[in-house]
């Protein structure tokens, strides 16, 4: 049985277990993390580090109700700035203290999963290259990965 809780009341939770130390698998939503982590394909392996570096993907607090699983493209101090590998625009900020994990591990239906890398060439290219990368990806393999993805669904029914 499956179920899906508002992401308020399930992001609160999983940050409550992460501070007691424990490690949290969490299926993905959303497409602002392609093509790095698939939403509603991929899970991630969330653990509690002690200080997030640039390049990480990390879930974090923006609001009170508002949670975001993205990339770390910035450390001032306390300000966090934070990045949709799938976004060509628009960052978030945060301070180190709203950072509740850290992905250790990306978990695809199939297979073992992977270490996310730090995406150090990615975040270095311009928005131009990003925008003509990411439109290749969503006209093409994204499809590919999602008519997959249906086919196991209905395999399921």
């Amino acid at each position: 049985m499956q179920v899906t809780l508002p992401n308020e009341i399930l992001l609160a939770e999983v940050g409550a277990m992460l501070s007691e130390g424990k490690d949290v698998v969490l299926m993905t939503k959303g497409w602002s993390m392609n093509p790095t982590i698939v939403g509603e394909r991929d899970s991630v392996l969330l653990r509690k580090t002690g200080s997030p570096q640039v390049g990480d993907i990390v879930l974090a607090r923006l609001s009170p109700k508002h949670y975001v699983l993205h990339r770390i493209v910035a450390i001032d101090a306390e300000k966090v700035t934070l990045m949709g590998d799938g976004n060509l625009t628009g960052q978030e900020h945060c301070t180190a203290g709203d950072i509740l994990g850290t992905v250790q591990r990306v978990l695809p239906p199939r297979g073992k999963g992977f270490v996310p890398g730090k995406a150090s060439l990615w975040r270095k290219t311009g928005p131009l290259t990003r925008r003509i990368v990411l439109g290749i990806y969503r006209r093409s393999i994204l499809k590919i990965l999602m008519l997959g993805a249906k086919d196991r669904k209905q395999s399921h029914i």
